[in-house]
């Protein structure tokens, strides 16, 4: 990650963006503000039309802002065109030309600007390595896999060396296997270039996988920014935390001096300063199963599925309303379908959120 007592690679102040005029008028991101450090790997996650690709492609100066500045590294590019920023785009299409050769497309920016042939045929070299595609020079787009024209079309962005490295759901054409391999490398190769990423995606695990930090996005807003691991596990929002992964949300009353009292009926000793209705969350991992009687809450066994890693029970609370756990150690107390049980819900687990 970056070093904060340098200028940050992307420095975004109070950017807002609508399209369409006067009652026509859609607003699309509000008053957006973040900074990305230099080697970081930063992504923005949210569902569709969150604004997160209007963000990258203002970024990339596709689109220009309504109200706002952009920086990089320093330098104010709000106004400057696509080809006088130090970025460079990976598109959900690879967008590869069919009739160049592999090493053709990866070299077609650096003709653009006019490098010697032989400092071009270095350059294509070495981003061919990179992404292992060496071998494949000679090849057309068609005699490629997915995952091999998706490298390609990252050789052909990083071969200009941009200072950042802007990815719109690059990997949203793969398939599920594949899409995992490549994760994987996609990290790896963001360590090796030693360049800012900024990844732009829907699928929360993409998002925990590869980054170093995630912004959630949802209306045109940032609602919060972190580590994977603190977006995860202490999410600051409803939305944030129904979003990221499975979550079981209690729905109830914030009391006066502490606690929640669930619509399920049980109160919760819990320290907050919440009031009137609230959501309380857990993970189905951090919740346990035990003998009834045992635990905060008591519940039925609807359904269980075996996983192979982990038991995933689907169980009823009185009020209704459903909840999952995941059982990962053989040792713990299982149950049976059917069968009245409880839920110890260990206190550092549980969040209390406003609705």
């Amino acid at each position: 990650m970056a070093n904060s007592s340098v200028l940050p690679a992307v420095s975004i102040r109070n950017v807002s963006k609508s399209f369409g005029r006067g009652i026509f008028t859609i607003p699309v991101l509000d008053d957006v503000s973040l900074d990305i450090g230099r080697r970081e790997f930063f992504t923005l996650l949210g569902p569709s039309g969150c604004g997160k690709t209007t963000l990258l492609r203002l970024i990339a100066g596709f689109e220009t802002a309504n109200a706002g500045t952009i920086a990089i590294e320093g330098q104010d590019v709000t106004a400057a065109p696509p080809f006088h920023r130090p970025v460079n785009t990976v598109f959900q299409s690879y967008a590869l030309f069919p009739h160049l050769t592999v090493e053709q497309n990866v070299a077609f920016a650096l003709v653009e600007q006019g490098m010697a042939r032989d400092a071009m045929r270095t350059r294509v070299g070495e981003a061919l390595e990179m992404v292992r595609m060496g071998s494949f020079a000679r090849r057309k787009p068609a005699e490629l896999s997915g995952g091999q024209q998706q490298r390609v079309a990252l050789a052909r962005a990083l071969a200009p060396r941009p200072r950042v490295l802007l990815l719109d759901e690059p990997l949203s054409a793969l398939d599920l296997k594949l899409r995992k391999e490549m994760q994987i490398e996609l990290k790896q190769l963001q360590e090796e270039a030693g360049i800012t990423f900024l990844f732009v995606t829907h699928d929360q695990e993409e998002a925990l996988t590869l980054s170093d930090r995630v912004a959630v996005m949802q209306s045109g807003r940032i609602l919060q920014m972190g580590p994977p691991q603190e977006i995860y596990e202490t999410p600051t929002h409803r939305f944030v935390a129904d979003f990221i992964g499975d979550i079981n949300l209690m729905e109830g009353e914030a009391l006066p001096g502490g606690g929640v009292k669930l619509d399920a009926g049980t109160v919760l000793p819990l320290a907050h300063e919440k009031s009137g209705r609230v959501t309380v969350a857990i993970r189905p991992e951090r919740a346990r199963l035990v003998p009834a009687g045992a635990g905060a809450l008591e519940a039925t066994i609807i359904h269980s599925a075996y996983l192979g890693t982990a038991m995933l029970h689907k169980l009823g609370l009185p009020d209704g309303s459903t909840f999952l756990l995941r059982q990962s150690d053989a040792s713990d107390f299982r149950g049976s379908h059917g069968e009245r049980v409880g839920l110890a819900l260990p206190q550092d687990a549980l969040r209390v959120l406003e609705q």
